[in-house]
Parts: structure tokens; C-alpha cells; sequence
């Protein structure tokens, strides 16, 4: 089933690496910024959340939980596609889909 989680977090672009101070190589206050308003309740009462630690990325979806991590050497040095990359991982391994559409994050669960 599919459902609307959060609009993209317009205040992540702002905490990009080349906009702020953040000298961590992985872009952890834009990823932070972007991972905020996934912490959420969709309709049905299924909890999201979503935490980074390091460059482990947690998505949790009612029951279900997915790790991935942020790849500097496999997608570049863009924050954006690293926090892409491992958002896709933790999904997949959490069992769930995640899809952008229209500056909107839609959550498929089973």
C-alpha cells in the first residue's frame, strides 16, 4: 500500500557541505536535515523512522528495519546521492519502497 510520508525537507539544500561548515566528507547536516521530517506516523498508524549514526542510515517501517550506508567511494562525494544510495539499501533490506514524486516522499509498504 502506498502512502504520502513528508514533502522533501527544503531547508536540507540549504545545509549542503559547500553551504555550511561541515567538514565530515559525507554531508551529515544535510542528511540529518533530510531524514527529520521522515519521522513520522503514515494513515494507517504504521510508525517511520528514519536516524543517522556515523554513515549508518536506519529506516524503520512498523516492524520492519533497513540499514544502508553513506558511500563516498561508490557515488561520489554529492551528499544527495549518497543519502539516495543508502535510503534505496535500507529500504530494500527493510522490505519497504520509497518514491519521490513532486517534491513528495511516498512510502510502499507490503
Amino acid at each position: 500500500m502506498k502512502h504520502r510520508l513528508c514533502a522533501i525537507a527544503s531547508d536540507a539544500a540549504s545545509k549542503r557541505p559547500e553551504l555550511t561548515d561541515d567538514k565530515s566528507g559525507v554531508g551529515v547536516h544535510y542528511v540529518d536535515a533530510f531524514l527529520k521530517p521522515m519521522n513520522a506516523t503514515l494513515p494507517d498508524g504504521t510508525a517511520v523512522k528514519a536516524r543517522r549514526r556515523g554513515i549508518k542510515i536506519t529506516l524503520q517501517v512498523g516492524a520492519a528495519k533497513g540499514e544502508g550506508l553513506l558511500r563516498r567511494v561508490a557515488h561520489g562525494p554529492d551528499p544527495v546521492a549518497m543519502l539516495d544510495a543508502a535510503l534505496a539499501e535500507a529500504a530494500k533490506s527493510a522490505g519497504v519502497e520509497l518514491d519521490v514524486q513532486d517534491g513528495e516522499l511516498f512510502v510502499t509498504t507490503p
